[in-house]
């Protein structure tokens, strides 16, 4: 199986550390297996993603606006295993 091709990272972005936020970075990228570049930009993008996820502003057309209303409305449906799911243990409190 072919692997996919990463996209060619050509734009740069520069920043400033103290010697200890270096350190930090430097020690969680060796212990990820990885190098610094990519465990900054993975670590930047994850955190971008979260900051845009928490935006609450959207716009839709009228029509799509009235879906997305009725559908607000609808009744709740019963989902018996999600119930299940939601009613037993935790795997983390099958460690204690």
């Amino acid at each position: 199986m072919p692997q996919a091709r990463s996209p060619i990272r050509s734009r740069r972005l520069n920043l400033r550390t103290t010697a200890s936020q270096e350190k930090l970075i430097r020690l969680a990228a060796e212990l990820r297996g990885t190098n610094v570049s990519s465990f900054v930009l993975e670590s930047a993008c994850l955190q971008a993603e979260h900051a845009l996820a928490d935006k609450r502003h959207f716009a839709l057309r009228s029509s799509d606006w009235q879906r997305f209303v009725r559908a607000l409305d609808r009744p709740a449906r019963e989902k018996p295993a999600l119930r299940r799911l939601l009613q037993g243990r935790s795997i983390l409190e099958d460690r204690e």
